[in-house]
């Protein structure tokens, strides 16, 4: 299970640098893919790069945990995570995006990092 934990807790870090990298980047792409497509050239320019920004920090700062704090404090840190998604669900929700993006996307992410948690509390 150790094995396990760790390595859902390492990729799920890694995929918060990936979307960080994707809002920064190809910030286009990356709105569509969320559920709620905006103009990175118009006024949502500079939320997408918040986004992307928060998105980074969050995939980084886990990774430093996980390597310098261990697993208890990334299941914590996963355990406070886990609120973004979930608010990414209702955001998308509430502008007009798909359920199946808010539930599939959003909420399903959510529900793998307090599994991820789960996993983290019990090594």
């Amino acid at each position: 299970m150790t094995v396990t934990a760790y390595t859902l807790a390492v990729l799920l870090d890694l995929f918060c640098v990936f979307l960080g990298y994707r809002f920064l980047f190809q910030p286009g792409s990356a709105a569509a893919g969320y559920g709620a497509p905006a103009d990175p050239h118009g006024d949502a320019g500079a939320y997408l790069s918040v986004k992307g920004l928060r998105d980074g920090t969050l995939g980084v700062a886990g990774l430093a945990v996980l390597a310098f704090a261990g697993a208890h404090a990334e299941a914590w840190f996963m355990l406070a995570v886990a609120l973004v998604p979930f608010g990414d669900t209702l955001i998308v929700l509430r502008n007009g995006g798909t359920k199946a993006v808010a539930f599939g996307i959003h909420f399903a992410t959510a529900l793998v990092v307090l599994i991820s948690a789960g996993l983290l509390f019990a090594v």
